[in-house]
């Protein structure tokens, strides 16, 4: 009620809007008019992707929300003297800031125009938000931070938790499942009429901006998640599906490179635009981006995969060691009893050979008297 009383307050004291007047019913629109039913923003300029906004209301709502559940959660657990790591609360809040600029910024304004601009776009939404997202864990904070029902009915835990744990969410989020949808996507989405309908439909870019986001947060936590799962496979597995997969990426950014024809040409070469770079010329650049800014979060990524790794091998050494300190280093004991055992009947299978050879007469002489 507070924040609805505050922007009835806003709304009265802001001027009426103007009443935007219809494409149709202007008197020499632009191709770019015409087909995007909007006027053309000003010429572009990088640095305009910082100042020009067009405010995505539904990601807008979702990120604060998102934001705002999540320090919730992280007040709730200080308050009852539980820790929660600083840099989760920090890359969760950088997670859902960076959605927000993605959504309503410049790249959302440009991105209509220029594939290029689209292109950065989907890299940040496949490959640097979802990082920020995973190593947040919002799944273990919800279970720590969100009270368990006794009385047998289903809250929010119980909610996550059991799609965490459900079927369908072990094979989309199975290492395999997930590193084959964010590659195959790729071409699917750029090279079927999907492309069509998420640069000219308003629904179909909402769809867009979720398939890029979910596709990259199941194939990033499959390699470095933190949240409970229902498989991970060994690090030196997830290397290989982490190189193959980018792989894969940098193959498709070549491709857009040293391509001589448009994927749209209806769309982006029919702008009629005044500035930028030329539709071919600018789509070469998005296969660029693709390849190249695409490659950071891969070596971020690869980086994370080894660090975990080390970090899981030195618990593991760790734990071994307290083990030890136990039972007194029962395992190395029976180890060396094992090769024990094993070297004493080697010996004796020696000694009995060599005594069956002794008493064993030659072959050129005759066995009785």
């Amino acid at each position: 009620m507070g924040i609805a009383s505050g922007l009835a307050a806003a709304l009265a004291r802001t001027p009426t809007p103007v009443a935007q007047v219809p494409v149709d019913q202007v008197a020499d629109p632009s191709p770019a008019e015409i087909l995007t039913g909007a006027p053309l923003p000003p010429a572009f300029e990088a640095w305009r992707l910082a100042t020009e906004w067009d405010l995505n209301l539904l990601w807008a709502l979702l990120a604060g929300f998102g934001a705002f559940f999540y320090l919730a959660g992280v007040v709730r657990l200080h308050r009852r003297g539980d820790a929660w790591p600083l840099h989760r609360t920090i890359l969760w809040t950088l997670g859902m800031i960076t959605l927000v600029v993605v959504t309503s910024g410049g790249l959302a304004v440009y991105e209509r125009y220029l594939f290029s601009v689209h292109m950065l776009g989907h890299m940040v939404l496949s490959m640097g938000i979802p990082v920020m997202l995973v190593l947040g864990a919002p799944v273990t904070l919800a279970a720590r931070a969100i009270h368990a029902r006794k009385d047998g009915s289903r809250g929010p835990r119980e909610w996550i938790l059991a799609i965490v744990h459900s079927r369908f969410a072990s094979i989309v989020g199975h290492p395999l499942v997930a590193s084959v949808v964010f590659a195959v996507s790729l071409l699917v989405f750029y090279y079927s009429p999907l492309f069509s309908w998420a640069v000219s439909d308003h629904l179909g870019h909402q769809w867009m901006i979720v398939h890029f986001l979910l596709s990259g947060y199941l194939f990033v936590n499959a390699l470095i998640g933190v949240d409970p799962a229902p498989y991970r496979p060994p690090y030196p597995i997830r290397l290989i599906i982490l190189l193959a997969t980018m792989a894969f990426h940098a193959f498709f950014g070549l491709s857009l490179i040293t391509g001589t024809g448009l994927l749209l040409p209806e769309w982006f070469g029919a702008m009629g635009r005044e500035w930028g770079q030329a539709p071919l010329a600018d789509q070469q650049t998005g296969g660029g981006i693709a390849w190249s800014v695409g490659e950071i979060p891969t070596l971020v990524l690869a980086m994370l995969v080894v660090w975990s790794w080390s970090r899981a091998d030195g618990r593991e050494t760790k734990r071994l060691d307290r083990r030890a300190d136990r039972d007194g280093d029962a395992d190395l004991e029976a180890w060396n009893a094992m090769l024990a055992e094993r070297a004493r009947a080697s010996e004796r299978a020696g000694v009995g050979a060599g005594r069956t050879d002794r008493g064993a007469p030659a072959p050129d002489q005759p066995s009785g008297g």
